[in-house]
């Protein structure tokens, strides 16, 4: 039952309609060998749901402290570090141009996105006393920050200053 109510949700096909698909296009041992590009009835489907290209992200969320020392202290490019809230206006401003700031460097410095009602440890250590703050590291020390909103020259001008 649920492998169907998954392949209604991943194909866009009801249970009706798989009942109705000849013997080998249908299966219930694996999933994968449904996923059978050579069948013309699921081939129709997947390219809508499947992109063909892939793309790089530019930001990452940071899930704990050992991933935060891993993949910003540690880090070999320069990492923007952006401390925010789900329930913060300014923050939901200033995420989609930092990511855009940043994805102009095309992979020469990178984002890190804490959640500071996850992560108030690392809020804390940093001393980040009001969001959305942004913190520049490089080499695991902090070179600049910011607090609040920035327009996209400032923030063009910073993440340069961060690549030196």
């Amino acid at each position: 039952m649920a492998f169907r109510l998954l392949v209604r949700r991943v194909c866009g096909v009801s249970v009706r309609d798989l009942q109705r698909l000849p013997a080998g296009v249908w299966c219930s041992s694996s999933f994968s060998s449904c996923l059978n590009t050579s069948q013309p009835f699921l081939s129709r489907s997947l390219p809508r749901l499947l992109p063909l290209s892939s793309r790089r992200s530019v930001s990452f969320n940071v899930q704990d402290q050992e991933d935060f020392t891993e993949r910003v202290i540690n880090s070999q490019l320069p990492v923007l570090i952006d401390f925010h809230a789900q329930w913060c206006g300014p923050c939901k401003i200033l995420g989609p141009r930092l990511e855009k700031a940043i994805a102009k460097q095309k992979g020469r410095v990178t984002m890190a996105k804490v959640d500071i009602d996850e992560h108030t440890d690392l809020a804390i250590e940093y001393g980040v006393s009001a969001v959305p703050t942004v913190i520049a590291m490089r080499g695991g020390d902090v070179i600049d920050q910011f607090v609040g909103i920035k327009d996209e020259d400032q923030l063009d001008s910073f993440v340069e200053k961060l690549i030196g």
